[in-house]
């Protein structure tokens, strides 16, 4: 739970009794490829932190077509937040693109959180404030950049992104076809 650890002191001052008590609410869980962590409609009490692996957060339209959403990569907090927070069914599914280890922040570890850590409601701001900021700018990049631009923001958030995870999800990420996507590919190795 160390690289855990690590991404909360890069937040917040936390002392070493803090971290111990905080960890010991925590635990980790192993997923295999194609695995689903957390499945929509259903309320969500858990917050995950990933040790290993990628996850791909999607959603399916009116007429059942899959749509990926989000990816999240090592050191990196993930979890349906909206339901989280609200308590209102899930509308997403978080999905293991690899075999993804996994810490498991359960809702009563993280309600001891902000009230037990000296700084632990600016811990929880400061995770809802990066991840409100990367979906306003997600959304915003849907549409005011081109698709090669967004391909181009997509590798430099996601590296070596092409080789975990399939194709026609990295499209769908992207908003275009999978055609378009290596039309895109194939000018970019041009």
């Amino acid at each position: 739970m160390e690289k855990l650890q690590t991404a909360i002191t890069q937040m917040i001052s936390l002392s070493e009794q803090e971290a111990l008590a905080f960890m010991s609410r925590c635990y980790r869980r192993q997923f295999k490829r194609k695995a689903v962590l957390s499945e929509d409609e259903k309320i969500i009490d858990e917050v995950y932190f990933i040790e290993q692996g990628i996850i791909r957060v999607k959603i399916n339209d009116l007429s059942g077509a899959e749509h990926t959403v989000h990816f999240a990569i090592e050191n990196q907090f993930i979890a349906d937040y909206r339901a989280f927070i609200t308590r209102e069914k899930s509308s997403y599914e978080l999905e293991a693109i690899e075999d993804t280890e996994v810490i498991v922040l359960p809702k009563a570890g993280i309600e001891w959180g902000y009230q037990s850590l000296k700084e632990g409601e600016k811990l929880g701001r400061l995770i809802a404030e990066y991840y409100f900021t990367y979906l306003d700018r997600r959304i915003e990049h849907l549409y005011t950049l081109s698709p090669l631009q967004r391909y181009d923001l997509m590798n430099q958030i996601f590296p070596n992104i092409h080789n975990r995870v399939p194709q026609h999800m990295i499209a769908s990420y992207l908003g275009i076809t999978p055609i378009h996507l290596s039309r895109i590919k194939k000018n970019r190795l041009s």
